[in-house]
Protein backbone atom coordinates (compact mmCIF):
# COMPACT_ATOMS: atom_id res chain seq x y z
CA UNK A 1 0.00 0.00 0.00
CA UNK A 2 3.20 2.15 0.79
CA UNK A 3 3.33 2.40 -3.09
CA UNK A 4 0.07 4.02 -4.11
CA UNK A 5 1.13 6.57 -1.08
CA UNK A 6 4.48 7.19 -2.05
CA UNK A 7 5.14 6.65 -5.74
CA UNK A 8 3.39 9.62 -7.30
CA UNK A 9 4.93 10.16 -10.48
CA UNK A 10 5.15 7.74 -13.57
CA UNK A 11 7.78 6.58 -15.43
CA UNK A 12 8.76 9.46 -17.39
CA UNK A 13 8.54 11.97 -14.26
CA UNK A 14 5.29 13.23 -14.50
CA UNK A 15 2.56 12.67 -12.21
CA UNK A 16 0.91 9.20 -13.26
CA UNK A 17 -2.11 8.98 -15.73
CA UNK A 18 -5.28 7.57 -14.25
CA UNK A 19 -4.73 4.33 -16.30
CA UNK A 20 -1.43 3.52 -14.32
CA UNK A 21 -3.15 4.58 -10.84
CA UNK A 22 -5.75 2.06 -11.73
CA UNK A 23 -3.26 -0.55 -12.88
CA UNK A 24 -1.23 -0.24 -9.58
CA UNK A 25 -4.24 -0.32 -7.40
CA UNK A 26 -5.86 -3.37 -9.02
CA UNK A 27 -2.18 -5.31 -8.60
CA UNK A 28 -1.83 -4.16 -5.00
CA UNK A 29 -5.58 -5.10 -4.27
CA UNK A 30 -4.96 -8.67 -6.06
CA UNK A 31 -2.09 -9.18 -3.95
CA UNK A 32 -3.34 -7.80 -1.05
CA UNK A 33 -6.37 -10.12 -1.20
CA UNK A 34 -4.11 -13.13 -1.88
CA UNK A 35 -1.88 -12.58 1.07
CA UNK A 36 -5.19 -11.93 3.70
CA UNK A 37 -6.49 -15.14 2.29
CA UNK A 38 -3.32 -17.23 2.65
CA UNK A 39 -3.13 -15.19 6.51
CA UNK A 40 -7.03 -16.43 7.30
CA UNK A 41 -6.03 -20.44 5.64
CA UNK A 42 -2.67 -20.81 8.08
CA UNK A 43 -5.25 -18.75 11.25
CA UNK A 44 -8.12 -21.42 10.64
CA UNK A 45 -5.79 -23.83 10.50
CA UNK A 46 -4.00 -23.25 13.53
CA UNK A 47 -7.79 -23.19 15.76
CA UNK A 48 -8.76 -26.55 13.87
CA UNK A 49 -5.59 -27.91 15.03
CA UNK A 50 -6.20 -26.91 18.78
CA UNK A 51 -10.30 -27.96 18.44
CA UNK A 52 -8.84 -31.16 17.13
CA UNK A 53 -6.59 -31.73 20.12
CA UNK A 54 -9.32 -30.43 22.71
CA UNK A 55 -11.89 -32.95 21.15
CA UNK A 56 -9.42 -35.27 21.40
CA UNK A 57 -8.83 -35.08 25.07
CA UNK A 58 -12.86 -34.51 25.81
CA UNK A 59 -13.20 -38.37 24.42
CA UNK A 60 -10.11 -39.93 26.56
CA UNK A 61 -11.41 -37.90 29.61
CA UNK A 62 -14.89 -39.77 29.06
CA UNK A 63 -13.64 -43.09 28.08
CA UNK A 64 -11.83 -42.83 31.23
CA UNK A 65 -14.67 -41.77 32.94
CA UNK A 66 -16.50 -44.29 32.12
CA UNK A 67 -13.82 -46.83 33.17
CA UNK A 68 -13.86 -44.95 36.38
CA UNK A 69 -17.64 -45.69 36.60
CA UNK A 70 -16.96 -49.04 35.73
CA UNK A 71 -14.00 -49.55 39.03
CA UNK A 72 -17.14 -47.70 41.29
CA UNK A 73 -19.74 -50.22 40.17
CA UNK A 74 -17.41 -53.30 40.87
CA UNK A 75 -15.93 -51.90 44.44
CA UNK A 76 -19.64 -51.17 45.45
CA UNK A 77 -20.02 -54.98 44.36
CA UNK A 78 -17.42 -55.87 46.61
CA UNK A 79 -17.86 -53.92 49.48
CA UNK A 80 -21.29 -55.55 49.63
CA UNK A 81 -20.14 -59.13 48.92
CA UNK A 82 -16.89 -59.11 50.70
CA UNK A 83 -15.96 -56.35 53.70
CA UNK A 84 -12.29 -57.39 52.49
CA UNK A 85 -9.54 -54.98 51.80
CA UNK A 86 -10.04 -56.33 47.95
CA UNK A 87 -13.15 -53.23 47.70
CA UNK A 88 -10.46 -50.64 49.01
CA UNK A 89 -7.79 -51.37 46.26
CA UNK A 90 -11.06 -51.10 43.70
CA UNK A 91 -11.88 -47.59 45.14
CA UNK A 92 -8.41 -46.75 45.10
CA UNK A 93 -8.40 -47.42 41.16
CA UNK A 94 -11.41 -45.54 40.54
CA UNK A 95 -10.59 -42.19 42.17
CA UNK A 96 -7.35 -42.52 40.61
CA UNK A 97 -9.35 -42.79 36.99
CA UNK A 98 -11.76 -40.02 37.67
CA UNK A 99 -8.44 -37.87 38.38
CA UNK A 100 -7.00 -38.75 35.32
CA UNK A 101 -10.39 -38.03 33.50
CA UNK A 102 -10.70 -35.02 35.13
CA UNK A 103 -7.42 -33.87 33.95
CA UNK A 104 -7.59 -34.44 30.85
CA UNK A 105 -10.76 -33.02 30.41
CA UNK A 106 -8.89 -30.12 31.93
CA UNK A 107 -6.69 -30.16 29.32
CA UNK A 108 -9.47 -30.68 26.25
CA UNK A 109 -11.24 -27.85 27.61
CA UNK A 110 -8.09 -25.34 27.41
CA UNK A 111 -7.08 -26.83 24.18
CA UNK A 112 -11.30 -25.99 22.61
CA UNK A 113 -10.74 -22.34 24.35
CA UNK A 114 -7.79 -21.61 22.49
CA UNK A 115 -9.79 -22.70 18.95
CA UNK A 116 -13.04 -20.75 19.64
CA UNK A 117 -14.15 -18.55 18.08
CA UNK A 118 -13.40 -19.59 14.89
CA UNK A 119 -13.00 -16.41 12.93
CA UNK A 120 -9.42 -15.12 12.15
CA UNK A 121 -9.29 -12.13 13.92
CA UNK A 122 -5.57 -11.53 13.13
CA UNK A 123 -6.63 -11.82 9.55
CA UNK A 124 -9.82 -9.43 10.57
CA UNK A 125 -7.51 -6.73 12.03
CA UNK A 126 -4.90 -6.86 8.89
CA UNK A 127 -7.44 -6.28 6.65
CA UNK A 128 -9.01 -2.95 8.80
CA UNK A 129 -5.82 -1.78 8.77
CA UNK A 130 -5.04 -2.32 4.97
CA UNK A 131 -8.55 -0.42 4.37
CA UNK A 132 -7.59 2.08 6.50
CA UNK A 133 -3.86 2.67 4.99
CA UNK A 134 -5.79 2.40 1.20
CA UNK A 135 -8.37 4.78 2.24
CA UNK A 136 -5.29 7.59 4.05
CA UNK A 137 -4.20 7.20 0.80
CA UNK A 138 -6.85 7.88 -1.50
CA UNK A 139 -7.74 11.07 1.20
CA UNK A 140 -3.84 12.44 0.57
CA UNK A 141 -3.98 11.43 -3.04
CA UNK A 142 -7.49 13.72 -3.66
CA UNK A 143 -6.04 16.57 -1.73
CA UNK A 144 -2.09 17.08 -3.64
Amino acid sequence: MADVANDRTSRNGSEPSTAELVQRATEQVSRLVRDELALARAELTQKGKHAGIGIGLFSGGGALALYGLGALVATVILLLDLVLPAWAAALIVAVALFVVAGILALMGKKQVSQAVPPVPAVTARSLRADVDTVTAAVKDRGRA
